[in-house]
């Protein structure tokens, strides 16, 4: 099998880095109803990984980064379970062979980085959520990582084109009749 990932060390962020136990701020539903000037927000941990475009990030023109979360397929079905959406044996087996196909648009498998032929150690990218962090924080947290895991061409093309397809998605209120 050809490898997805690449063993990097560098500083510089490009799309695909994967970048594990990331600070992301979580706002509670009540957020604008404070009416002081300070504001307490709760932060916890993610895996994560870098959607925007590594040209922008080379010549400087973005302060804050794009990235989504990505999950083991355990935590992910036990999320699901946790939110009463859980499945079953096959259930589960025919989800994930939907989602490897591509006809699940807000989700995208990666193989994993070590064990890259066993489906169940894949990694799920949620495009349903994306978040924004500041580049320094990024940049300090991937010095801070050492060696790391970034997606190799043609796989990073790959999932650039499935976030894309994911973003673009347009509902249209009816469509042309079946033939």
């Amino acid at each position: 099998m050809e490898p997805f990932w690449t063993s990097v060390r560098e500083a510089t962020l490009q799309q695909g880095h994967l970048l594990p136990d990331c600070w992301i701020p979580e706002y509670p539903a009540d957020f604008a109803e404070h009416t002081d000037e300070t504001r307490i927000v709760q932060a916890d941990q993610a895996d994560l990984i870098v959607i925007t475009q590594t040209c922008d990030l080379e010549h400087g023109k973005v302060s804050l980064i794009a990235l989504c979360p990505v999950w083991s397929i355990d935590a992910f079905e036990k999320a699901q379970a946790s939110q009463g959406r859980g499945k079953a044996g096959k259930a589960w087996q025919d989800y994930w062979n939907n989602v490897r196909k591509g006809r699940s648009p807000t989700l995208h498998l990666l193989a994993s980085p070590t064990a890259p032929t066993f489906a169940r150690a894949a990694l799920l990218v949620d495009f349903r959520a994306i978040y924004s962090l500041p580049l320094g924080y990024l940049s300090r947290h991937a010095s801070q990582l050492g060696d790391r895991w970034r997606l190799r061409s043609p796989f990073l093309e790959h999932f650039s084109q499935a976030f894309a397809r994911s973003f673009m998605r347009i509902g249209l209120p009816s469509s042309v009749p079946e033939f």
